[in-house]
C-alpha cells in the first residue's frame, strides 16, 4: 500500500515510526511531517487543513489509505470533502468525517450528546455572550472549585479550573466577551469539578467493530506537581496501576459501548479513533471529554506497546473488517517526557539547535515540534521531542526516559522530572 498520514506532531512521528515496520506499507508519505518523519518517511510541503492540496497529493502519489491524525481537519471536515471527490469517494480513510467529529468540534454538543444516551459525565451549562449575565449569575451559586470549557478547539488550552467565584466570573466574561479564545470561546460550558484519578481510554472503531486500545494516563501542566497552565501535554505513562480489569470493564459497558450506540443511533458511521477523556471518581469512570483523534503525548506510549501489524490494524479500521483482527499488546511499561521550549506554553523561541540525540540508546525519540535544516535538527514548535522508554517495570521505564530527557540538549530546554512518579507511589 502507499499511505498517506497528514500531520505534523509527536503523534505522527509515532504513526509513521510504527506504519514503517509494516510490510504492507510500500511507500509512506506524511504531510506535512517534521525532521522525524523525515528519517521514516517521504514528508510532503502541504498544510494539512489545505484539502485541495491533500486531494491532489492522494491522485499523484496513488494513495491507497488515508490516515488522518489531528483533530483540526477532522473537525473542518476533510473526509466529507475527500468523499465527495467522485474518483476518491471510496478511498480507505482512519478518521470521522465532521459530523463524528464534532464529538471534539464541540464541547457542548459532547455533553449533550452524553445526556441523551446516559454516559456518566459531569453536570453542566453552557453560555453564550447573549446569556453571559444569567451565566455570571449561576456561577455565584456554584460548587468550587469551576471549571471552565472552550466549547470549540483551542489546541488543548481551552480549559481553566477557577479556585474562586470571582475568577471564574473574571474567566467567562474573558472567553466570550473578550474572546480569549477566539471562535472557540464563542460558547461556554461551566462544568462541575470531579474530584478524583485521571486517564485516558482509547476505542478504535470501524464503524461496526471496536478494539479497546492500551490506557493511558497524561500530565497537561506545565509543573511539577501539576502546577501552573495547561499544555499539550509533558508526558504519559501506559499501562495505569489504577486502572483494574474491573474497572476498565466499567468503562466498556458504561461508556464504550453506549458512545458506539449513541454514534449509530445519530446515522454517524464512525471509523476512526475515539479518545476517552476519564475520571475515576470513587471506583467508577466519569467522562470528562472526547476526542475524534488520538491523543498526544498519550499515543507515543500506546503505539510501542501494540504488536500488531499496523498498516493491517488501520486498513481493517478502514475497511470495517476490525472483527478479523486480534489486538496483541505488549505487558511492558512505556513513558514518554515531553521536552519543550522555553517560555512553553506562552510564547516561545523557536529554531534552537538540537544536540545530543545519537547518544540516546534505547528510546524512542518521537519528533514533535522539529525541522531539518542546513543538516541540524531545529526546535520548531511548542513541544519539541516526546522521549519514550520501554521496560518490564514502571520504575525502570521512569528512569530511562529521564535520562533521555537530560540527555537531550537545546538553549531553553524544559521538562517535567516527575512524570509517573505519581503512579510509583500509588502502586506502593
Amino acid at each position: 500500500m502507499n499511505i498517506l498520514l497528514l500531520g505534523s506532531g509527536g503523534r505522527e512521528h509515532a504513526f509513521a515510526w510504527k506504519l514503517a515496520q509494516s510490510p504492507l506499507c510500500d511507500t509512506l508519505f506524511v504531510a506535512p511531517g517534521n525532521a522525524g518523519t523525515a528519517q521514516v518517511a517521504t514528508n510532503l510541503p502541504i498544510g494539512f487543513s489545505d484539502f485541495p492540496a491533500v486531494a491532489d497529493a492522494i491522485r499523484a502519489h496513488s494513495i491507497d489509505l488515508l490516515i488522518v491524525g489531528p483533530e483540526e481537519p477532522l473537525v473542518k471536515g476533510i473526509v466529507d470533502f475527500i468523499r465527495q471527490q467522485a474518483d476518491l469517494s471510496h478511498l480507505p480513510i482512519v478518521g470521522p468525517d465532521a459530523k463524528g467529529a464534532q464529538l471534539e468540534g464541540s464541547k457542548d454538543y459532547s455533553k449533550q450528546f452524553m445526556q441523551r444516551y446516559g454516559i456518566p459525565t459531569a453536570s453542566s451549562q453552557t453560555f453564550t455572550v447573549d446569556t453571559l449575565t444569567s451565566g455570571l449569575n449561576y456561577l455565584e451559586t456554584h460548587s468550587l472549585p469551576i471549571v471552565l470549557k472552550a466549547d470549540g478547539l483551542a489546541a488543548g488550552k481551552g480549559v481553566i479550573i477557577a479556585d474562586t467565584v470571582a475568577e471564574a466570573q473574571s474567566t467567562l466574561r474573558d472567553m466570550l466577551d473578550g474572546q480569549k479564545f477566539g471562535e472557540a470561546s464563542s460558547k461556554v460550558v461551566v462544568e462541575q469539578f470531579l474530584r478524583g484519578i485521571e486517564l485516558s481510554v482509547f476505542v478504535l472503531t470501524d464503524g461496526e467493530n471496536y478494539k479497546i486500545l492500551p490506557e493511558a494516563k497524561d500530565y497537561k501542566r506545565i509543573g511539577e506537581g501539576d502546577t501552573g497552565p495547561n499544555t499539550g501535554g509533558m508526558g504519559a505513562v501506559s499501562p495505569v496501576v489504577f486502572a483494574s480489569e474491573t474497572f476498565l470493564r466499567k468503562v466498556e459497558e458504561k461508556v464504550v459501548k453506549p458512545t458506539l450506540a449513541g454514534l449509530k443511533q445519530e446515522g454517524i458511521r464512525y471509523q476512526g479513533f475515539i479518545f476517552v477523556g476519564l475520571m475515576k471518581v470513587n471506583g467508577e469512570p466519569v467522562v470528562i471529554e472526547y476526542n475524534a483523534r488520538m491523543g498526544d503525548p498519550e499515543t507515543e506510549v500506546v503505539l510501542p506497546r501494540i504488536q500488531n501489524d499496523f498498516a493491517e490494524l488501520m486498513m481493517a479500521t478502514a475497511s470495517g473488517e476490525l472483527n478479523t483482527i486480534t489486538l496483541q499488546v505488549s505487558p511492558q511499561t512505556a513513558v514518554t517526557t515531553v521536552v519543550v521550549a522555553g517560555g512553553y506554553p506562552d510564547a516561545y523561541e523557536k529554531g534552537k539547535v538540537i544536540s545530543d540525540l545519537e547518544r540516546l540508546d534505547d528510546i524512542m525519540a518521537f519528533h514533535a515540534g522539529t525541522l531539518a535544516k542546513d543538516g541540524h535538527v531545529l526546535t520548531n514548535g511548542g513541544r519539541v521531542l516526546a522521549l519514550t522508554a520501554q521496560a518490564n517495570s514502571l520504575e525502570n521505564a521512569v528512569r530511562k526516559s529521564q535520562e533521555a530527557a537530560r540527555t537531550v540538549q537545546f538553549d531553553g530546554k524544559q521538562y517535567r522530572k516527575d512524570i509517573g512518579l505519581d503512579l510509583i507511589r500509588y502502586a506502593d
